[in-house]
């Protein structure tokens, strides 16, 4: 029976809510403002409006849950995407709603501030030290300005900060098993959401697989039996008398409990994670359905499964290559753009600028255009013509064939006489009989690499297929070098005997394909073209996301040096900014700069707490017991989450070569925000035993925050943009040689 009154009993921290508050009002207010693209919302809009027009594309600097994200707050704001994203400055046009564009970012952003609170807490700290990191979070510069604009950063370090969080909480935890290991669900939801905003969310998430294997190896060797286990134990010895087989029931229901809590650990941490990153790009190949401008890095196989493009070429050609097929191949190893096999009319140079000789036959090459000198005739060497029968002869995997080149006739060829640029390889050449001696070698033999059976057919778009030369053995290949002006700078192609069978630069694709029952150019119009009712195999979604992880790891822009890129060591010492934004006729402008004074504590946090571990660990050496156990293992873990956290996101950019920005240094800085009034409790309570000491440490540490509070809003005009400032303030405003300010001509 329902019993009255009901009664509901509430626990709210009022500081969190006065944090959170705070937190929404600097990030969220007047966020439209400036109403013009702001560094890089130009790079990451041309992605959010080929989401609106669901147009696919290949990003190669991160996967694919940060631009949907960034889409789903632009599709809230019904943002159509028609809007050029060309330069930084321009103007957003009256219909488009600059605030929903930027307004998820800036939400993650705010809630950085009271995660940043629970996360101290549950790292066994004090109100008073969460407070503390909850200021310094609240009060950083640099994580405002990244926070209001469609930029990444507040959404990964949201998910870094939830995921840490959530462990914390299973960890500590003292709840049902079953809220429990919700907490540990979450925890591998937001590490494989962090891996699916940008990569770089990936050192954090090996921070806490470390945490997380520590701790399962010494649950494995911890011999306590837990609670859900205790239970049962109970149960065993009322129904077993016999205290030997209980004992027995006792062993095996411990191991059980350590085995279903591991598995349950490796399920939400590891498969979890994965999934979720595999289905983040399900849910994205599933949205973008139509052609668009990166279609060319794709197979054609890929582009196919694409509405427009080559599929509305390809539409209704035949599957399978025949005899007679009129044909153009496409390189698997063009990149970054595609290119074609290729003839024309002009010959080898009789002697190349080194003085080496040549074939002076047919150049042939890989050519990145289309047109009509990348068609070619499959021909029967046992025949003599270069049409479809009726019904078609398929060509199949083991087949001797030859290449007829469409409009000059010659034959694909190649001989023992060195390539133009890799002399290591033989030239390959339409033949042209010179009567000098030298005889055609025109015989190939197809090997479909993909094959499922040794008697399958050829098929364009999906057959990846080698060409084999008869007398050589040298595989077709394209050499990924460049021709000098006499080959028109084509790609060069080459015959190679040595070659892997994985080796992507010897496999070619149909992609372009007709049956022409008639004599004439292959490739050009007019002719009977015979019907053929065959349709390609769908592609499956594992096919296109594996392709697409290769493409994506392995396709790289051409890296160049940017005005504002940075070192690793630079962000450290703030020597650097990045100017994102400057009114058009003011002075007004906006800089990714930190709140120097909270940069300093955090450094020298840094270097206190490995001064401090490191003495203790000498100590410990020596056999001195300063702190007590619960102590130690408290100021490890502290190390462990902070200072680990540190540096995971610090060290791999030493070694990585590409562009580097200041803005990646922010996980890390929140990391040490999140360390500085955990030592500084550390100090007060275990290394200072005079109370003077501990009164003077809480002046330093009141009036360390009453100038980290100046500070921001002294640079506030920096991170908001307003209000405008004269070219004397801003010299003011520089406190480093190295800071770079614009200053508009009067």
């Amino acid at each position: 029976m329902l019993q009255l009154p009901l009664v509901v009993t509430a626990h709210i921290d009022v500081l969190l809510l006065v944090l959170s508050a705070l937190s929404l009002w600097t990030r969220l207010s007047h966020l439209s403002s400036p109403r013009a693209v702001v560094f890089d919302e130009v790079y990451y809009g041309q992605f959010v409006s080929l989401y609106m027009k669901r147009v696919f594309f290949v990003d190669d600097s991160g996967p694919v849950l940060g631009h949907m994200i960034l889409a789903l707050g632009a599709y809230l704001g019904g943002f159509d995407g028609n809007f050029a994203w060309n330069r930084i400055g321009a103007e957003y046009p009256s219909g488009v709603c600059v605030w929903s564009l930027r307004l998820i970012p800036a939400i993650c952003g705010a809630l950085c501030v009271p995660l940043g609170y629970l996360l101290t807490l549950e790292l066994h700290c004090s109100h008073l030290s969460a407070l503390g990191a909850a200021v310094l979070l609240l009060l950083e510069n640099s994580l405002i300005v990244q926070s209001r604009f469609m930029l990444l950063e507040s959404v990964l370090i949201f998910f870094l900060l939830l995921a840490l969080y959530s462990y914390l909480r299973f960890h500590n935890g003292v709840h049902s098993p079953t809220l429990r290991y919700a907490w540990l669900l979450l925890c591998g939801v937001c590490c494989g959401a962090a891996v699916g905003v940008k990569y770089t969310g990936v050192f954090s998430y090996l921070l806490l697989l470390g945490v997380a294997s520590l701790h399962t190896w010494n649950l494995i060797g911890d011999r306590t039996v837990s609670h859900v286990s205790h239970r049962m134990f109970q149960r065993i010895n009322k129904v077993l008398t016999n205290q030997r087989r209980a004992d027995s029931c006792v062993c095996m229901c411990v191991q059980l409990s350590v085995c279903v809590q591991c598995v349950c650990r490796a399920v939400c941490l590891l498969l979890v994670p994965v999934l979720l990153y595999v289905f983040w790009f399900y849910i994205h190949l599933s949205l973008l359905k139509h052609s668009g401008p990166h279609d060319q890095l794709m197979s054609p196989a890929f582009q196919s499964s694409l509405q427009g493009g080559l599929s509305r070429i390809t539409r209704g050609q035949p599957m399978e290559v025949a005899y007679g097929s009129q044909v153009t191949l496409r390189s698997s190893a063009s990149q970054p753009m595609p290119c074609w096999l290729n003839s024309h009319r002009a010959n080898y140079p009789i002697r190349y600028e080194n003085g080496r000789g040549s074939s002076h036959q047919q150049q042939v090459a890989c050519s990145p255009s289309k047109d009509v000198n990348n068609w070619w005739i499959i021909k029967d060497p046992h025949r003599r013509g270069l049409t479809v029968d009726r019904p078609p002869r398929p060509v199949r995997h083991g087949d001797v064939i030859q290449l007829v080149h469409g409009t000059t006739s010659r034959l694909l060829n190649s001989h023992d006489v060195a390539a133009p640029i890799s002399p290591q390889a033989q030239e390959v050449s339409g033949f042209v009989d010179f009567n000098v001696s030298m005889t055609a070698q025109d015989l190939w033999r197809l090997d479909i690499a993909n094959r499922e059976a040794e008697s399958e057919s050829w098929k364009s778009i999906s057959s990846e297929i080698r060409l084999i030369h008869v007398n050589t053995s040298a595989g077709l290949k394209l050499s990924g070098s460049a021709l000098p002006a006499w080959g028109f700078h084509l790609m060069e192609v080459v015959a190679e005997k040595h070659f892997r069978a994985d080796a992507v630069s010897f496999f070619w694709t149909v992609e372009e394909h007709r049956y022409w029952t008639t004599e004439g150019p292959a490739g050009a119009d007019g002719g009977s073209q015979l019907e053929d009712k065959q349709t390609h195999r769908s592609v499956s979604f594992w096919t296109k996301f594996t392709e697409l992880q290769r493409k994506m790891l392995t396709v790289k822009q051409e890296e160049t040096e940017h005005k504002y890129s940075s070192t690793p060591l630079e962000w450290i010492t703030m020597e650097t900014n990045i100017a994102y934004w400057m009114d058009k006729s003011s002075n007004a402008q906006i800089h990714l700069i930190g709140n120097p004074v909270s940069w300093g504590v955090a450094n020298l946090s840094l270097l206190a707490y490995h001064i401090i571990v490191s003495v203790y660990l000498v100590r410990r050496r020596r056999g001195f017991r300063d702190l007590t156990e619960a102590a130690w293992q408290h100021f490890v873990c502290v190390g462990c989450v902070c200072v680990g956290g540190w540096m995971m996101n610090v060290l791999p950019f030493l070694l990585m070569e590409k562009t580097l920005f200041l803005y990646h240094y922010l996980p890390a800085l929140t990391h040490l925000h999140l360390l500085t009034p955990a030592l500084l409790e550390h100090t007060h309570n275990h290394l200072l035993s005079s109370l003077t000491h501990q009164r003077a440490l809480r002046v330093c540490a009141a009036v360390a925050l009453l100038l980290i509070l100046c500070s921001y809003w002294f640079f506030s005009p920096l991170t908001y943009g307003c209000p405008e400032l004269s070219a004397n303030q801003l010299q003011v405003l520089r406190w480093r040689n190295s800071w770079d300010f614009l200053l508009r001509r009067q």
